[in-house]
């Protein structure tokens, strides 16, 4: 008899489940900026999209059309997003490009960071705020709070 793992096999101990207005064109924007390649979905009786999984380089990603009588609402819903997705990627500018090509909405520009990424903040179009980063250098915390304090005197 085989024993259950606790955490299913490529899932990671946290995994984002995002709610949007319009799953399957999420799914579809997903694919083209990020690469992601749609594991399955589960399709609710009126065809929308009950549940979605997709794989963006090593980690899945949870996806469902909004459904506030279930306690589940999208950004659109709410009026925003407090929370941001880190997504680590080879070419941050490209990545940031196309998906400002495909309907995204800048928050940040791409640039050099203190704390060792070149990232840029967009916000897709379903109200979910990205955190696009490529890894340029190894920052130790404390050297990162040294250029911290350094910016922030700087600023004084």
């Amino acid at each position: 008899m085989s024993t259950v793992k606790k955490i299913p096999a490529g899932f990671h101990a946290i995994t984002p489940y995002l709610s949007v207005v319009d799953a399957v064109s999420a799914i579809k924007f997903y694919q083209q900026v990020f690469g992601a390649k749609e594991i399955g979905r589960i399709a609710m009786p009126d065809g929308s999209v009950g549940h979605a999984e997709l794989q963006i380089g090593d980690s899945k990603l949870m996806l469902a059309e909004e459904m506030p009588a279930w306690g589940n609402q999208s950004p659109a819903t709410l009026g925003g997003s407090a929370v941001g997705i880190a997504l680590y990627v080879d070419d941050v500018d490209s990545v940031f490009r196309r998906a400002l090509d495909a309907g995204a909405k800048e928050v940040e520009a791409v640039k050099d960071q203190f704390y060792g990424d070149r990232s840029g903040t967009l916000t897709d179009p379903f109200g979910h705020k990205w955190h696009i980063l490529t890894h340029i250098e190894d920052v130790s915390f404390s050297e990162m709070q040294k250029r911290t304090d350094a910016m922030f005197s700087s600023k004084g």
